[in-house]
């Protein structure tokens, strides 16, 4: 990325490069995987041209996905077109079939999204360049012994916390949670803020007052010294090795199931802003539910979505997809938690590779696969399927990681929609429905049913799966080019296009929701951009198709 991407170019360049470097790569592989590469890059070219994030990260989004149509392997719903024309007598596409339509709609949309497009983007608010806006966070913090705070009421700490920018939002005592507390209400050592204030502006804040994070505070010694101190607050504060020597605070290493007395120097502790994908297994769950502490040795010390505040706790939050995390804790353990709960972290990391020889069989593992599919030697599946097996045998990944890299909803999805797809063609459905879309509104014109199936499968695309879309239009497209007396290629190639084109909303794909956070964005941003894409999509695909896959 360092090589391809232009160190001195103005934004539109940059962008253009960025986004084009983006499709090259979903070509060949997942296109959330090459997002996911791409977001921190992203995230420095918005900070070194002082724009928002979002401004480069929409345009990126929208590449991958482009991108992903110019290969049979580059997206699920061409593979699922190739499926559908397998069970005719032409035999499935090959791996560059897509390519001619793909490439033109791909050139001309990133040429659109890097002169014009991310001018459309909404530009949220930031607040300069230095670091990732993710909007305010909410943090819990323990009023402990020795704190400012102890014995002021509501009104004089904010009063002190107005110098931080920073903002009481809530407040647990005596075990109980307080949404908007009296500005007259006295705190108490135990006590829990919840307080809403930058990143930037955390530190100052807590310390300003003499407070402790809460993930800080250690689960057993916070219940002995609750239950000692007072009865009626289970939840007090404790002495922590952060309260005993200033310089050094106590985690918990990778892999231990109970806390360690070892403490490590602050030096050696990272904070880190990380974003659920939107596969991530975190998804639903809480840092408690996560163990964060006990298992990884991390503190979740705010979170931010879309912007916009909670109104849970912490530790009891549920993560939702494009969710920004702070993290804290060693560079180790937040590589591997980000690896095993598909986070993506919003900063530039070193390159770790611990076994340079596997890095070179994997890409050699790799381009065999896709030089087998590529060159007709073996169907693509079957291609695939030998690639995985090497990796496996050749332990470039464990057996034991294999089923977690499955993407088993999307599997369940398509194995019940398949069959769905199968009795709308045998009982008849998808002739009726092809038929009324050609007597009502196409009017016998193939030329404009070609447009309708398109329009119709990248409307569907906004709002659902993009492979479920596929294999519920291609039978509708297989009678209406039987209807028409029209080849069945076009129609089908208009559907692997318009299933792969989901920019309205962010739910239609999975990198639209992947930047939802990253971005500040609202569901209603998307359109901005995205309509101007899906018309000029529809411009340059249906020439295209009518040149390369005549009716």
């Amino acid at each position: 990325m360092q090589r391809v991407l232009p160190a001195a170019a103005g934004p539109t360049l940059t962008i253009a490069a960025l986004i084009a470097l983006g499709a090259g790569l979903s070509a060949f592989m997942n296109n959330v995987g090459a997002m996911a590469l791409l977001m921190p890059v992203a995230v420095q070219i918005a900070a070194r041209h002082s724009m928002p994030p979002g401004q480069v990260l929409m345009p990126l989004a929208f590449g991958t996905i482009l991108g992903g149509m110019t290969t049979l392997i580059g997206t699920p719903p061409n593979l699922i077109v190739s499926a559908f024309r397998a069970e005719t007598e032409a035999g499935g596409f090959a791996m560059f079939d897509f390519s001619p339509v793909g490439l033109a709609v791909a050139g001309v949309g990133i040429l659109f999204a890097a002169l014009v497009g991310w001018r459309l983007v909404p530009a949220r608010e930031h607040k300069g360049a230095e670091g990732f806006e993710t909007g305010t966070y909410l943090t819990e913090a323990r009023v402990v012994e020795g704190s400012n705070a102890a014995d002021k009421s509501i009104r004089e700490v904010e009063q002190i916390l107005e110098e931080s920018d920073a903002q009481i939002i809530g407040l647990v005592q005596y075990g109980v949670r307080l949404v908007a507390p009296h500005p007259a209400r006295r705190l108490r050592r135990g006590d829990i803020l919840v307080i809403e204030a930058e990143p930037e502006t955390l530190a100052n804040a807590l310390s300003s007052l003499g407070l402790k994070l809460e993930e800080e505070v250690e689960d057993a010694g916070e219940k002995a010294n609750d239950k000692a101190d007072d009865q009626a607050d289970q939840r007090a504060d404790s002495k922590t090795a952060d309260d005993k020597n200033g310089s050094e605070s106590a985690l918990v290493p990778v892999g231990d199931s109970k806390p360690s007395s070892k403490v490590r120097s602050l030096e050696e502790i990272e904070l880190q802003e990380l974003v659920a994908m939107p596969n991530s297994p975190l998804i639903g769950r809480s840092a408690t539910d996560a163990l964060l502490r006990t298992r990884f040795g991390l503190n979740l010390l705010a979170i931010s979505r879309q912007g916009r505040r909670s109104v849970s706790r912490l530790r009891s939050t549920p993560i939702s997809a494009g969710d920004v995390l702070l993290m804290q804790g060693t560079a180790d353990a937040l590589a591997g938690f980000s690896a095993q709960f598909s986070c993506v972290p919003l900063a530039a990391r070193s390159i770790r590779i611990p076994d340079k020889s596997k890095v070179v069989m994997a890409s050699l593992v790799m381009a065999a696969a896709i030089g087998g599919a590529a060159f007709g030697l073996l169907p693509a599946a079957i291609s695939f399927a030998a690639g995985v097996l090497l990796y496996m045998a050749l332990r470039i990944v464990p057996p034991r990681q294999i089923y977690d890299a499955i993407d088993w909803p999307v599997i369940v999805l398509l194995g019940a929609l398949i069959p769905v797809a199968g009795a709308m063609a045998t009982t008849g459905a998808a002739d009726l429905l092809a038929k009324a879309l050609l007597d009502n509104l196409a009017h016998g014109n193939p030329i404009f049913a070609l447009i309708l199936i398109l329009v119709v499968t990248m409307t569907l695309s906004d709002f659902m799966n993009n492979a479920a879309t596929a294999a519920v239009m291609c039978p509708i497209a297989i009678s209406t080019a039987i209807q028409l007396d029209a080849s069945l290629d076009t129609f089908l190639m208009a559907v692997a296009i318009g299933a792969s084109c989901a920019f309205l909303t962010p739910i239609g794909h999975q990198n639209n929701t992947l930047i939802l956070g990253p971005g500040g964005f609202r569901f209603g941003d998307y359109w901005r951009l995205g309509l101007p894409m899906e018309v000029l999509v529809v411009l340059v695909a249906v020439p295209m198709l009518l040149w390369i896959w005549p009716l």
